[in-house]
């Protein structure tokens, strides 16, 4: 009996000693402790058993934690996408904008130049015009001249 006696105390300020522990590291907090000691019971009995759930859970972790980095994926993808298609709309406008001014340009540039060529045109037929009186007028004397010759004329 002596054997119990001893054994007994020295169970009882063990259990005591764990659950301070549980409850200091838990803060303070009685609820926090006591799922701490049935998590770590739980996972000590299923190391008893063989049975070790830490390979199950570090796998349902990984998976969560890629589907997390597979919708953040996605998440920057679409937003690349959206960047890309106001980029893509954007550059289309500046396009439309550009060639209406080439257009613009171009139909100011053919109107300046029928507007020259009209200008042109016209000095051109004044020349001519001018020249072909100085030649009627010039042939117009020669002929008299060389009638006079003849005496024909004056």
């Amino acid at each position: 009996m002596a054997a119990r006696s001893r054994i007994l105390p020295i169970a009882a300020g063990a259990v005591a000693l764990g659950g301070g522990y549980y409850f200091y590291t838990a803060g303070g907090d009685p609820k926090v402790a006591k799922k701490e000691i049935s998590h770590d019971a739980t996972t000590a009995a299923n190391r008893l058993k063989g049975n070790d759930y830490s390979a199950k859970e570090a796998q349902k972790q990984g998976e969560e934690w890629a589907q997390k980095a597979g919708s953040k994926i996605d998440s920057t993808v679409d937003d690349a996408r959206k960047q890309i298609h106001e980029a893509d709309a954007v550059i289309t406008q500046k396009a439309r904008e550009a060639e209406k001014k080439v257009s613009n340009l171009a139909h100011s540039t053919i109107a300046q130049a029928q507007e020259s060529a009209k200008e042109t045109r016209k000095d051109a037929n004044a020349a001519i015009q001018d020249f072909d009186k100085t030649v009627e007028r010039k042939a117009a004397e020669a002929k008299s001249g060389i009638s006079s010759w003849f005496g024909f004329g004056k």
